[in-house]
């Protein structure tokens, strides 16, 4: 007897997550890759992305006791703005080679919102080294922020740790607004401070180093009021994003998600407060699971013909089913 199956998958900036199951239940199987997938002139690369993927797959599925792998669903990151070329490319590439005939892509914002919230009204923040807010009234969804560090990302760890190497390069020069704790920070972490801009400026990965210096940022905060100020501003442009998406009737759901929030209280505390004054309909949850778990709930939803949020082509992409 022929035991179906789906696959999840979370798409990142660290590699490649994938889980495998019967739907309906958690899954039995998952495997991840360190590398992460691609991206070039065409955006998201679906050649890269299924040689890594197909392997885990494989595997997972064996372990899994899975016969066929009949639904997929694959959270990417960038999906929103870089995924033309899986939209042409990927539902295909997975029916030849897995046998996939239910596909449905998404944006890892929608997949992080579904892993926190599930099919709910509402709002989620995710937050790590960059930042994006997504709502949706289970009608359209709706996204703020997600820019990237040079245009946008407003309070992600990117930012905090920007602002955190800022004011300690104030308090180098002599200028106002300058911290000395963070000073001292920044050159036990990167080294002198004149020499920081050769150091950073010609990183590839220039964000996540930025991000690097964030909790620093936190842990001056109870004694450094200019540390405490950097979290305080980053909560008010955290609180804007979330009330830019969130549902502005009934009682919404609001979920954090990312690493950022292992900051701690220094962050959450006035977060907490911002979103109370800005958003006092919503009701603030803790989030019920990762992007990986909304990639999970979308398959198994897919797969028993029960998916009801909202599909939009850069956001949550259903394929029609392969081979009916």
């Amino acid at each position: 007897m022929t035991v179906p199956g789906y696959l999840a998958v979370d798409s990142g900036g660290s590699g490649l997550r994938v889980a495998v199951g019967v739907p309906g239940r958690p899954p039995a199987a998952r495997r991840e890759s360190r590398e992460p997938v691609r991206t070039g002139e065409r955006g998201i690369d679906p050649g890269h992305l299924m040689a890594g993927l197909v392997p885990l797959a494989r595997a997972s599925a064996a372990e899994a006791g899975v016969d066929a792998l009949e639904t997929a669903v694959v959270g990417a990151a960038g999906f929103a703005t870089l995924g033309d070329a899986l939209r042409a490319e990927l539902p295909g590439a997975l029916a030849r080679a897995l046998g996939v005939r239910r596909v449905a892509l998404a944006a890892d914002a929608v997949t992080a919102y579904v892993g926190a919230l599930g099919p709910r009204r509402g709002a989620v923040l995710a937050a790590g080294t960059g930042l994006i807010a997504v709502g949706t009234d289970l009608t359209a969804w709706r996204r703020a922020d997600g820019w990237g560090h040079l245009l946008g990302d407003c309070g992600s760890g990117a930012w905090i740790g920007r602002a955190g190497l800022e004011a300690a390069l104030r308090a180098h020069d002599g200028r106002d607004g300058g911290s000395a704790p963070l000073l001292a920070c920044a050159e036990e972490q990167f080294g002198q401070a004149r020499a920081l801009p050769g150091r950073l400026y010609p990183r590839s990965d220039r964000p996540a180093v930025l991000a690097s210096f964030a909790p620093r940022v936190a842990a001056c905060a109870a004694h450094d009021p200019v540390a405490a100020g950097i979290l305080r501003a980053a909560a008010r442009h955290m609180a804007e994003s979330v009330a830019a998406v969130c549902p502005a009737n009934g009682e919404p759901r609001v979920a954090l998600t990312g690493g950022l929030f292992r900051l701690g209280e220094p962050l959450l505390a006035p977060l907490r407060q911002e979103l109370a004054s800005r958003l006092p309909h919503a009701r603030q949850v803790p989030a019920e699971g990762d992007p990986l778990h909304g990639s999970v709930r979308i398959a198994s939803d897919l797969a028993a013909g029960r998916l009801t949020l909202p599909g939009e082509p850069t956001m949550l992409y259903e394929v029609p089913a392969q081979g009916d």
